[in-house]
């Protein structure tokens, strides 16, 4: 009797735990009451009725990724390509979630991969390359709406890598090697072109330079001679003022001697000496020098 009461007491207490449930963060689940819909519960304490109750599915409301394989897909212009896409989504409804669709990552990725089909179909090659973010935008809306009915939102959809044919692969590959060496041709192109204009400046800063030097070297040159003429005007000038001077002072020293007419007529003698001493061939005298010139000639003999 102890035995069965022992046991009946550990089943009250296993049922009453078990009865207890404690929903975590970012988490909610979905209950049912005899194979029902009963309710969801949120974060915290909950309680359920023994063996009538049950907790049907747990659902992870955070936003969670899936990585799906890569689906071949056809162009516009006939390229097969394979492409696998990333899938950001959040549940925001747990009970459409629960309900709503039987395997929901299988379902939303047919559904990426239909849609990707649909949306590539309409794009050629060249800008199936060049439109990621085109292709990335139109998925997601897609997506967003066909999924809504199943408590599910698309947060975003990336296309995680495009994979070409192969021989469309090699004549990339083709046309970027040529690219970079178009690249590499121009900038060496470039620096040789810096590289002459830099020499044909210095040799013009050279010869700018050189014909400075000459200018420079041409002025102090000609300033120099105009130093030389101006000097031996000076000196021409001070002889001019000196002779001038001696001049005036013989003609003071005389009128202050008191010199009488005839010493002015022996100086008017000298004076005319010294213009006869010249190379002229014609020489006018005036009478009163060719009067005292008689006179002299007179007192010579007489002297005689």
């Amino acid at each position: 009797m102890f035995i069965v009461l022992a046991v009946l007491l550990v089943l009250i207490l296993w049922a009453i735990i078990s009865c207890i449930k404690i929903v975590p963060q970012a988490q909610a689940f979905v209950v049912e009451r005899l194979g029902a819909y009963q309710g969801t519960w949120d974060v915290g304490l909950h309680f359920k009725v023994p063996f009538i109750d049950r907790v049907a599915k747990r659902v992870i409301l955070k936003e969670q990724v899936v990585d799906f394989a890569p689906q071949p897909v056809i162009t516009k212009d006939n390229v097969t390509m394979r492409i696998d896409t990333v899938v950001f989504f959040q549940i925001t409804d747990p009970k459409l979630f629960a309900y709503g669709v039987e395997n929901p990552i299988m379902a939303i990725e047919n559904l990426t991969a239909t849609t990707l089909r649909n949306i590539i179909g309409d794009l050629e090659l060249d800008q199936t390359l060049t439109s990621r973010e085109t292709i990335n935008t139109q998925m997601r809306a897609s997506l967003d709406v066909a999924t809504d009915p199943w408590g599910i939102k698309i947060n975003r959809v990336e296309l995680k890598n495009i994979i070409p044919p192969a021989a469309i692969q090699e004549a990339m590959e083709k046309q970027m090697k040529a690219e970079r060496e178009r690249r590499e041709a121009i900038l060496r192109a470039e620096g040789e072109k810096k590289s002459t204009i830099l020499v044909a400046e210095g040799k013009k800063e050279s010869a700018i330079l050189d014909a400075e030097a000459e200018k420079q070297s041409a002025i102090l040159a000609a300033e120099a001679e105009k130093e030389r003429m101006i000097k031996e005007a000076e000196g021409k000038a001070t002889a001019i003022l000196k002779v001038q001077q001696a001049t005036a002072d013989g003609i003071r020293m005389i009128k202050e001697a008191g010199a009488d007419e005839a010493v002015l007529k022996l100086k008017s003698l000298e004076a005319f000496q010294k213009a006869a001493d010249g190379q002229a061939t014609k020489i006018i005298i005036p009478s009163e020098i060719q009067g005292i010139a008689g006179l002299a000639t007179s007192v010579k003999e007489v002297l005689k």
